[in-house]
């Protein structure tokens, strides 16, 4: 139900409707975007401060601009809740029982003013260019923008996006959304250049944009809906690439998202009075415990390097940063460079742990390989957010074993519960010999047993029965124990249970052993399955009669599709394995 009947902007169904507004009603609209953003998130969770700093941008380029004739691509498409709100979508954010009828990110398939599916960073002035110059070749015209911003400039496509931006010799406009963050507080020399833009009101010489060659306006509230009005009509159909810098607030019109930026970037669901978090999670935390070793070992004297690009929070890394200000980096949103920087630091003797979330770290696929794994130096790389989940097709982190299986030189465990978690992380900041990469389990802490030495990868047999051999890899080893005890009840089979250790090489001699009591393995990984562990498995026994079993993810790009829906699918509740299974055997 409309929770907001009396909202002018029930009256907008699309852009055209916002040009017949007046600047006061239109001042109102802003309100009550905002006011619409703060109730969603609060409710589902998701952008809070990115949207509420870019409303004026996004009301004033459909005041003046004629979508989809004129196009706008938003970078991320993180700031792009006022836009949908803006162009027949708005249901989704005045109903309750809609919210989940659009996604938080920019999408084709849902308006015809939308034209990518984007959910990763420094992707908009690249995108806006192509769409330039595929309009040129065509002779066709109309206004091309990209909006750009929110610590989004400092990711390698972006620069590499403006140098080639200079070459067009016809309408291309960029928005640069200066907010002076990025998801946490930005770091480094572009943006002390971007301070320095802002304290001489675009004045100063020191200026990326025009070294460029690109036209360059500078504007100081971009939070004030005439102004940014009155600039955008200056630039509508200019004839040449121009960045059109604004200055605006993070978090404007919601306290809490000013007070608390980095919070507010994303965020759970949380009370709209004080901005509280909802349903609280307290007790261990893997992110906590690995934190808390790394400490020890800076304690114990090792030069240890943590680094993150920009997620700090994904992390608890705000913490560490404060006790341990001179072992932690921060790159900004720089995922090459993370893994080229930590490369470095480790070949000339320092111990970089590289932080970083599975969605985001396929950005970096050709460091891995050419940088870190061929050079071989003891990187060790901590990776969050491998599983499947209900998240956004732009944000999927089931890709990551597949990924890094393919890459020789370098060692992917999977532990399952926090002795294995630290026991992994001690070996690979102790050994010397390639880069360890390590998934932090999603799951709640959990207590078990744990090796101290990885050189070699020696399954570990929990139980040794017959038949059945489950092998259930990192957070999946808990859905292993469940199908033992269901395959017990259900067909009186004792399977073997055993915990891989490794999502990249193989125990040979444990699985040439299970030839010999055993007519079926069952693999079970929180990933796609293609590429993952399941199909070395399969392809192991291949020319033996051992039949298997995989169970994971499909090969496919999900979209906000809830994640019981998701297991139902891909066979993954252990009522649906054992079916399986007994289809197999009998």
């Amino acid at each position: 139900m409309n929770q907001h009947p009396d909202y002018i902007l029930n009256q907008i169904n699309s852009p055209k409707d916002v040009k017949n507004l007046t600047i006061d009603d239109l001042k109102k609209v802003a309100t009550e975007i905002r006011q619409l953003v703060v109730e969603k998130d609060a409710a589902i969770g998701g952008h809070v401060g990115p949207n509420l700093g870019i409303v004026e941008t996004t009301i004033a380029f459909h005041y003046v601009f004629d979508s989809p004739k004129d196009k706008v691509v938003w970078d991320i498409s993180h700031q792009s809740y006022p836009h949908k709100m803006l162009t027949g979508r708005k249901e989704a954010f005045l109903d309750p029982d809609h919210y989940r009828d659009v996604t938080g990110y920019s999408n084709q398939d849902e308006s015809e003013h939308d034209y990518f599916k984007v959910g990763h960073t420094s992707t908009s002035i690249a995108l806006a260019t192509g769409m330039a110059k595929a309009r040129d070749m065509k002779d066709e015209n109309g206004n091309i923008v990209a909006v750009i911003g929110d610590g989004s400039m400092s990711g390698g496509l972006a620069l590499e996006g403006l140098n080639n931006a200079a070459k067009l010799k016809s309408n291309l406009i960029i928005i640069f959304n200066d907010n002076q963050m990025s998801i946490d507080d930005v770091n480094g020399g572009m943006y002390k250049m971007f301070s320095e833009l802002r304290e001489t009101n675009g004045q100063s010489s020191n200026n990326l944009f025009k070294a460029m060659g690109l036209d360059y306006r500078y504007v100081d509230n971009g939070n004030d809906l005439e102004t940014m009005i009155s600039v955008l009509e200056e630039v509508k159909d200019i004839d040449h690439p121009i960045v059109v810098h604004i200055n605006t607030l993070k978090g404007e019109g919601y306290q809490p998202a000013i007070e608390r930026k980095r919070e507010f970037h994303w965020h759970v669901p949380f009370n709209v009075e004080d901005g509280s978090t909802k349903n609280v999670v307290t007790g261990e935390s893997y992110n906590k415990l690995i934190l808390d070793e790394l400490g020890r070992q800076i304690d114990g004297g090792k030069p240890i390097m943590a680094i993150n690009a920009a997620i700090p929070g994904a992390f608890d890394l705000v913490s560490f940063k404060e006790k341990y200000p001179n072992n932690y980096d921060d790159v900004d949103i720089a995922e090459q460079y993370s893994i080229t920087y930590a490369t470095g630091l480790a070949a000339n003797g320092a111990r970089p742990v590289v932080f970083h979330n599975s969605t985001f770290l396929q950005r970096a696929y050709d460091q891995l390989e050419h940088d870190m794994a061929l050079n071989g130096y003891p990187v060790v790389m901590l990776v969050k957010g491998g599983h499947i989940t209900e998240n956004s097709n732009t944000h999927q982190g089931i890709f990551d074993i597949g990924m890094i299986s393919s890459i020789p030189n370098l060692e992917y465990l999977a532990p399952t519960n926090a002795e294995e978690l630290i026991s992994m992380l001690r070996w690979a900041l102790t050994q010397t010999d390639k880069p360890v990469v390590i998934r932090e389990p999603i799951t709640e802490v959990r207590h078990g047993e744990a090796d101290d030495d990885y050189t070699e990868i020696n399954y570990r047999v929990a139980n040794q029965g017959e038949k059945v051999a489950i092998l259930g890899l990192g957070a999946f080893y808990k859905l292993g124990e469940d199908v033992q005890r269901k395959l017990k009840e259900v067909l009186n089979i004792n399977a073997t249970l055993i915990n891989p250790i490794s999502a990249t090489t193989l125990d040979v001699e444990t699985l040439n052993n299970l030839k010999k009591d055993h007519e079926l393995v069952v693999t079970l990984e929180d990933a796609s399955m293609v590429g993952g562990f399941g199909e070395k498995v399969d392809y192991f026994y291949a020319n033996s009669e051992m039949k298997v079993l995989n169970f994971g993810a499909q090969k496919e790009l999900t979209d906000m599709v809830p994640v019981e829906e998701l297991y139902d699918r891909y066979h993954l509740n252990p009522e649906q394995i054992v079916d399986d299974i007994k289809r197999v055997i009998d």
